[in-house]
């Protein structure tokens, strides 16, 4: 089963949705690893300093911005950790909006919202009412360390989650050279147009999904498919991924916040308060995040099993010794 990338709420008012956020697309690419020909053993890339070449370990790296051509500034992890969002457990709908107002161009990639247990009530309750008005929620969703904009719809019985683009990471179309105008302006004959209407009317038809494949991939699923039976393959095995239990919720009356929704006119919790709550929580998880490094602090049975490692590497070591010795009295007999 797959695993959820996200888990947390989904809020709008002062409603809350237990949901799990599950990936909406199944990669199809085939992706091809290189090898060493004369072994046909995996290649690795190595981490290596720019100017001597050395391979550098990872607790040697920081992260940098790069503010002109090979001047860069250092940043800290506290400097990157300080401009994070403080919400990370939930999706909060900042406004909805009519569907069609928002363009192709600011949707990404789509990801499906499944509800935790004993939430369907909640889930089913904005799916229909987001159906019945023709609207969509705009909202912010913090995953890992980086906010991103995304738009909450109904597609069947599923609430999908589109990642869509901010306005700045869009580029303008008056950047390039588009013809404007009418068909008039560029000698196009009423004829001409007629006919072009007409070719697309005979080749209109009903959207049908399954129809569309992949051909060049089918084709190369079978190219290594031949060679998988012909050269034979080599084999790597893979660890199990673990499996997650959807966290469950109690009951809620709906009817009682929606209500309380609509009478303060209030759609998401402020962000100052967001913060607040956000930075009052932090000492007591950095607190709980520190690990000791007090040896009364090891459990028994790890102190039990360093000192019986110890003393079997110390046995190791001096029969060594007493055989590298025994070997040089046996040289010296002989001479």
């Amino acid at each position: 089963m797959a695993r959820p990338i996200w888990s947390g709420t989904l809020s709008f008012g002062l409603l809350n949705i237990p949901v799990s956020l599950m990936s909406g697309e199944r990669r199809t690419d085939i992706s091809f690893r290189m090898l060493d020909a004369r072994d046909n053993s995996p290649i690795r890339y190595e981490r290596v300093n720019a100017e001597t070449g050395e391979e550098v370990a990872w607790k040697d790296i920081v992260k940098a911005f790069e503010y002109d051509k090979g001047s860069y500034v250092v940043l800290d992890p506290e400097d990157i950790r300080s401009a994070a969002p403080q919400s990370h457990d939930a999706i909060e709908v900042e406004a909805f909006v009519d569907a069609d107002q928002i363009g192709p161009q600011y949707f990404e990639k789509p990801y499906v919202l499944v509800p935790a247990r004993k939430a369907e009530k909640g889930y089913v309750l904005l799916r229909e009412a987001l159906a019945s008005t023709g609207r969509i929620g705009v909202a912010r969703v913090v995953i890992r360390t980086r906010e991103h904009l995304c738009a909450v719809m109904p597609q069947g019985d599923a609430l999908l989650l589109m990642m869509m683009r901010y306005p700045q990471e869009l580029v303008d179309i008056d950047e390039y050279k588009i013809p404007s105008g009418k068909h008039g302006d560029y000698r196009i004959t009423a004829k001409e147009q007629q006919f072009s209407e007409q070719l697309i009317e005979t080749m209109s038809g009903e959207w049908k999904p399954d129809s569309y494949r992949d051909e060049f991939r089918e084709r190369l699923h079978d190219v290594v498919g031949k060679r998988m039976k012909a050269h034979g393959v080599v084999r790597h095995d893979e660890e199990e991924s673990a499996s997650h239990e959807d966290a469950a919720t109690n009951v809620v009356d709906f009817m009682s916040l929606l209500q309380q929704s609509i009478a303060s006119k209030r759609r998401t919790p402020s962000r100052s308060a967001t913060a607040k709550k956000g930075a009052t929580a932090a000492p007591a998880k950095k607190a709980a995040g520190k690990t000791t490094r007090n040896p009364a602090a090891t459990p028994a049975s790890a102190r039990k099993t360093a000192t019986k490692k110890a003393a079997a590497t110390k046995a190791v070591r001096k029969k060594a010794a007493k055989a590298k010795g025994t070997s040089g009295s046996a040289r010296r007999s002989a001479a």
